[in-house]
């Protein structure tokens, strides 16, 4: 059996844990903005890899606690970084899984949250006012997560998500722009945490993305654009919302992920034969899951977060993935 089918576990996890090892680099330094949202995937990849304990739990507790905006009373990237809903997310994500929620502020949080919603109902990703559906969904997610949900003024935030949808029945970034798969994503996910899915023209919106497939197997994020590993989870996990799974070719896109790997160092990447990252190798794990691919642990569509997880706090929606095959 060659590397191309089967998905190496082992070279997977020794990858994520050498991850942390590579502060000399400039490399390293360069992402720090993204450290937070590092350790999410990275964590999250590995539970789907039924290898949560790779990683020392007590060690990135700290970490995040590390990350504490006071100022602002929220998460940065990284110590010292000011606090934005994209790693506030993350943060409140990896607690979750490590059952510590209870060592947050969570008042100061939902505040922090809450006053990032503007007067359309999307939500800025900090105090310096850039809008996004991906910060609406951030908000939703982790005021869900926090069980805080009955805070959020839901009717704007679904009017604006409903002002987002295009002819094809995808979702932009903000109104007027076009569909893009992520954003689709952050828009039904969102839809589906709060239970408002009635907005989506489902069958439009499934056709659209079950175009997304290209003859390599697999997927991209908008027409006209190459393929690439993370849209597995992105149009996959909006698929699995609205029951729609078995609209593209799994075997191919099974594939397609597979050839993406680095059979040396572990990790996959965007397409095949480019560099690993940990951004990729969450969301082409993630992706093989949904897939029912042997072996792994069940994900939530909706929260991007081991399914058990969700199930525990009570939280799960009405998504499909299609059946574990069998090793």
């Amino acid at each position: 059996m060659s590397f191309e089918s089967k998905l190496l576990i082992p070279l997977h996890v020794k990858y994520i844990q050498n991850l942390g090892d590579s502060k000399d680099d400039l490399t390293y330094h360069l992402t720090a903005h993204l450290r937070m949202n590092a350790i999410y995937w990275g964590l999250t990849a590995l539970c789907v890899m039924d290898q949560k304990n790779a990683l020392d739990r007590e060690e990135m507790i700290k970490f995040v606690m590390d990350c504490w905006d006071d100022e602002a009373g929220a998460f940065g990237a990284h110590p010292d970084h000011d606090a934005h809903i994209l790693s506030t997310l993350s943060a409140i994500q990896i607690l979750t899984i490590h059952d510590a929620l209870d060592r947050v502020d969570v008042p100061r949080i939902v505040h922090f949250i809450l006053s990032l919603q503007q007067p359309s109902g999307v939500f800025s990703g900090d105090s310096f006012g850039e809008i996004d559906t991906r910060f609406l969904y951030c908000a939703v997610s982790a005021l869900s997560l926090l069980g805080q949900l009955d805070k959020l003024d839901k009717d704007k935030a679904v009017e604006y998500i409903r002002q987002c949808k295009n002819f094809d029945g995808g979702f932009g970034s903000v109104i007027g722009a076009e569909s893009h798969a992520g954003q689709v994503f952050v828009c039904t996910a969102a839809l589906a945490i709060l239970d408002r899915l009635d907005i989506v023209d489902v069958a439009t919106l499934g056709w659209w993305l079950a175009e997304r497939q290209l003859p390599s197997g697999g997927l991209n994020g908008r027409p006209e654009k190459l393929e690439d590993v993370c849209y597995s989870f992105w149009v996959l996990s909006s698929l699995s919302i609205l029951n729609k799974l078995t609209w593209i070719d799994t075997d191919k896109l099974i594939s397609f992920i597979l050839s993406a790997q680095d059979p040396d160092a572990g990790g996959i990447a965007d397409r095949p034969g480019d560099m690993a990252d940990v951004f990729h190798t969450l969301f082409g794990v993630a992706g093989l899951s949904l897939l029912g691919f042997p072996g792994l642990m069940d994900i939530d569509p909706v929260y991007c977060m081991p399914a058990s997880v969700i199930e525990a706090k009570g939280l799960r929606k009405g998504w499909k993935a299609l059946p574990r095959r069998a090793s």
